[in-house]
């Protein structure tokens, strides 16, 4: 098992989930410490990273595409701080992150696992139900059915109609888009046979965001709510996938004598890739120490 513990958070992996805990220092993020423990299947991986600076670094996931609601709703907006998949490193803990790292790449590696898109989320989204107050309105999901809310500050041709309800059913699509300079944000449903041009200070589909501290959090009610809906990759024709985005026959249990053979041949297999160029000899010779414990 690989464990870095930090103020920002602790990551601990045991070679088929990386759990990753926000900390409770102050400089944590809001939406980090609501969204709470992730626990992210080795198969949502598409790599990991660590950057070192002079005082401190920072651990970098990168998930495959369509593996997680959160970072699908909010459409790769999310800022270094909120970003639940990265974490800040002190100087004197640069050896365990690498470690780390090395654990994780060498379990991709052995478990080949696909860096293609997923054809379904890989990761449950925010618990509900979930209600955020921010910008212009509250939103409210309990799995079913989406509340908005006004406040005082809701332009009056918004707010006229009252709360707006609206059951999942009805959603087509959700987007979350945060405040940059002037622009301001918004939480955004796309209402199914009444598509609207309307800027979301008077979308009644649509929370305005002003860029103030619980922004992020309407992040979550976007994601919870993304994942009820149809996955992106379901409306792509089957004929027009490639054939790598095929999702993976789920093999039956097999004896221990051809897990045994499958090690070996996987052995061979990082020879050959080691002898062609394609693996360096310390990613060739972390990989074969990993693959001999298994045996």
């Amino acid at each position: 098992m690989a464990e870095i513990i930090q103020r920002d958070g602790t990551w601990t992996f045991d070679g088929e989930t990386l759990r990753l805990v926000p900390g409770r220092d102050k400089n944590v993020s809001l939406l980090r410490k609501t969204l709470g423990e992730l626990a992210v299947p080795l198969g949502a991986l598409a790599g990991i990273a660590f950057e070192q600076g002079k005082k401190s670094g920072r651990l970098r996931l990168r998930l495959r595409d369509g593996a997680d609601p959160l970072l699908q709703a909010a459409g790769g907006k999310l800022g270094d701080a909120a970003d639940p998949y990265q974490l800040a490193v002190d100087s004197d803990r640069y050896g365990v992150a690498e470690y780390v790292v090395d654990e994780v790449r060498n379990a991709l590696l052995l478990e080949q696992v696909p860096t293609v898109p997923c054809d379904s989320y890989l990761l449950p989204g925010p618990p509900v139900p979930l209600s955020v107050s921010a910008g212009d309105g509250t939103a409210s999901f309990d799995g079913e059915t989406i509340r908005l809310e006004w406040n005082w500050k809701t332009e009056e041709a918004k707010s006229a109609s009252g709360t707006r309800t609206l059951s999942l059913s009805e959603v087509a699509g959700v987007e979350w888009q945060p405040a940059v300079g002037l622009e301001n944000g918004y939480l955004r449903f796309t209402v199914r046979h009444a598509p609207t041009k309307a800027p979301p200070k008077y979308d009644p589909n649509s929370v305005e965001l002003w860029g103030f501290k619980k922004d992020p959090l309407m992040a979550l009610v976007a994601a919870a709510v993304q994942v009820r809906l149809p996955h992106p990759a379901a409306s792509a024709e089957p004929s027009e996938a490639p054939p790598a985005l095929a999702a993976p026959a789920v093999p039956s249990a097999a004896p221990a004598e051809d897990d045994h053979d499958a090690l070996l041949r996987r052995l061979r297999e990082l020879g050959e890739l080691h002898q062609a160029g394609i693996l360096t000899d310390e990613e060739f010779s972390l990989a074969k120490q990993a693959i001999l414990k298994r045996m």
